[in-house]
């Protein structure tokens, strides 16, 4: 073995996520809370009444709707979230009388 070359092992690189990139129209929007909807379906009519004004929407739950189908209290709890720059815009639009 001495005169035979130590057999190196193949060396396999993890993968590079590509780089995080806003998104599209809105270069480095961040996202603001807007609004706390109590449940999906108050969160589906505040999301239409936001879009319907211009203002993108997107929402977060810390609930799946296809594992839970019930929810109790604030598991339920749906935040709607809008780009900072669209964020007194939307505090406006929620604050008409209706």
């Amino acid at each position: 073995m001495s005169g035979m070359a130590a057999r190196r092992a193949k060396i396999i690189r993890f993968p590079v996520p590509p780089p995080k990139t806003p998104p599209p129209g809105r270069p480095g929007a961040e996202l603001v809370e807007a609004c706390r909807c109590r449940d999906q379906t108050e969160a589906v009519v505040v999301r239409g009444l936001l879009e319907s004004e211009g203002i993108a929407v997107v929402p977060r739950s810390r609930l799946a709707p296809s594992v839970y189908p019930f929810s109790v209290g604030d598991q339920a709890e749906v935040l709607l979230l809008v780009a900072a720059a669209d964020l007194a815009r939307a505090r406006a639009v929620l604050a008409r009388e209706w």
